[in-house]
């Protein structure tokens, strides 16, 4: 039987292998990756690449634990860690544990995640208490565009790279067991790297982070425009437009399906 990985798993792997993790949406994919990386993150990136929306401001908590609950369900070794979505912890300590508490039941998942620093420091602490994993998420954080002034990187001024500082410090002393490190100047990214004791999980940061996360749909060139971090391991879009170009075509000349595609039939006799 396969040993799922646990949050002391991932914490002992600072300064250790590499962590492998991926965004991950739904059973089939959780299928096809569950084995070949350490964490599947149920991403609130679900909101843009899932539904078409313009930000994860709109995602809900139905739809992180409907989206959480298969991937759980269709994977056996992979970490799965829950996103916890814009307005779901926030307003109180409280909230976030009825939220969180919610995710880890219905879903079946290992952890959740949630965006902000020194501010969330004490809503963390209360959930680790509480016995909930937390895994952070500072500098880029996208439920905070709006304040941040857009999708831009963080970290590039030394008022910029103190906060980011600060921030990943009160996370990891708040007990999280590992963190995110989005769109942050790669020197700030090594230094928090160095400076705290969690894995640090970087996206668009530095090489010297603990692990690495990408948006799936980004990498496998399913995506639109996609941001300049992102390394394109596949071209899946052509391959998906050829083959339903392939059976648009057939379809349409009455090639398919043809005989071998059809369940077997008997001609009616004639009395």
């Amino acid at each position: 039987m396969i040993k799922r990985l646990t949050a002391i798993d991932i914490t002992g792997r600072k300064n250790g292998a590499k962590l492998v993790v991926i965004t991950c949406y739904t059973s089939t994919m959780a299928k096809l990756l569950d084995g070949q990386v350490d964490i599947l993150l149920v991403g609130d990136s679900l909101g843009m690449v899932v539904y078409g929306m313009d930000s994860t401001l709109a995602v809900t908590l139905d739809m992180m634990i409907l989206h959480g609950r298969a991937v759980v369900a269709s994977s056996q070794g992979a970490f799965v860690v829950v996103d916890m979505p814009f307005a779901s912890y926030q307003a109180s300590k409280e909230d976030a544990f009825r939220a969180a508490a919610r995710i880890m039941a219905e879903t079946g998942a290992q952890a959740v995640k949630l965006e902000g620093g020194a501010e969330m420091a004490e809503t963390i602490r209360f959930l680790v208490q509480r016995g909930i994993p937390v895994m952070g998420h500072v500098g880029l954080m996208p439920q905070y565009f709006n304040a941040l002034g857009g999708y831009r990187y963080q970290g590039r001024n030394e008022t910029e790279a103190t906060i980011i500082r600060e921030d990943a410090k009160a996370v990891a002393e708040a007990g999280a067991f590992a963190m995110v490190l989005e769109g942050v100047k790669e020197t700030v990214a090594r230094e928090v790297t160095a400076d705290v004791d969690v894995p640090t999980i970087g996206i668009g940061a530095s090489p010297a982070c603990d692990g690495q996360v990408l948006v799936l749909d980004d990498m496998l060139g399913l995506s639109g425009q996609v941001p300049s971090f992102v390394k394109h391991y596949g071209q899946l879009g052509d391959a998906v437009r050829e083959a339903v170009g392939q059976y648009a075509d057939e379809v349409r000349s009455g090639a398919f399906p043809s005989a071998p595609y059809c369940y077997p039939f008997k001609k009616p006799s004639i009395d």
